[in-house]
């Protein structure tokens, strides 16, 4: 899974970063692994990306109707007139692919950085160029990994998010091929958001595919998603496709 922010810098950012421990209470909560492999921090607060690899029975299964645009509407922190913001924030979720699938990458088509990883992690982490980031010249894909303490190992799983990627970039062309127009997937960009949270000035989440919704706004953001995931998934079943619906609420951008 990629979390990344929409535009609003500091707000965005924010936002992002409390998605992102959503998904980590979510996955502690089921009893899954989850793994932050890559994370970029923001300049004042929150997040500019992050890179989480779960581990689990049926992970990709549950998590892949997390991906869209994600809404949240409150009274900004960081704004000292306390007007009600609107922020955005990107979940992208992809499945790691089988070994046995075979990805043909060049080497002459990579760039591989290395850097010294942030945050906590010891003394070789900070000190020594463990970080790695690939990126894959022809399509522009970026990966990065600094979860572990040798660049090799950081390498290994840079190149395993990174065959994911180009496979799940092929599927798309493949079924873009075949189906112009996929309606039980979204765009990732705004306008297109798949659920709102709504904290001011009532306090709800709402999923514009299924139209559930709950008004226990913390107990959702501490990771119980679960309500969300099986609405999302009996009806993709029995429908076979999911709309979105525009948001009609006024808010301060």
């Amino acid at each position: 899974m990629t979390i990344k922010p929409g535009a609003g810098g500091t707000e965005s950012q924010d936002w992002a970063s409390i998605l992102l421990r959503m998904y980590l209470r979510w996955a502690e909560r089921r009893g899954m692994t989850a793994s932050v492999l890559d994370e970029t921090p923001g300049e004042e607060a929150g997040i500019k990306s992050a890179t989480i690899q779960f581990s689990g029975e049926n992970a990709y299964g549950l998590l892949a109707g997390e991906t869209g645009v994600h809404r949240l509407v409150r009274i900004s922190p960081f704004d000292q007139a306390a007007r009600r913001h609107t922020s955005f924030a990107s979940v992208f979720v992809i499945p790691e692919i089988d070994d046995r699938i075979e990805i043909n990458i060049r080497p002459e088509d990579l760039r591989v950085d290395t850097f010294r990883s942030g945050g906590k992690g010891g003394q070789n982490v900070n000190k020594v160029e463990t970080a790695v980031r690939i990126t894959h010249i022809p399509t522009n894909i970026v990966v990065g990994c600094q979860a572990q303490r040798s660049q090799s190992k950081n390498r290994e799983l840079a190149m395993k998010m990174l065959r994911s990627r180009l496979y799940d970039l092929e599927i798309q062309k493949r079924q873009a091929h075949t189906d112009k127009l996929d309606e039980s997937k979204l765009d990732i960009s705004f306008g297109s958001q798949i659920r709102s949270y709504v904290m001011q000035p009532y306090r709800l989440i709402k999923d514009h595919r299924t139209k559930f919704e709950v008004g226990d706004v913390d107990r959702v953001m501490d990771g119980d998603l679960d309500p969300f995931i099986r609405s999302y998934l009996m009806a993709k079943k029995t429908k076979g496709k999911l709309d979105v619906q525009p948001e009609d609420d006024a808010d301060v951008a």
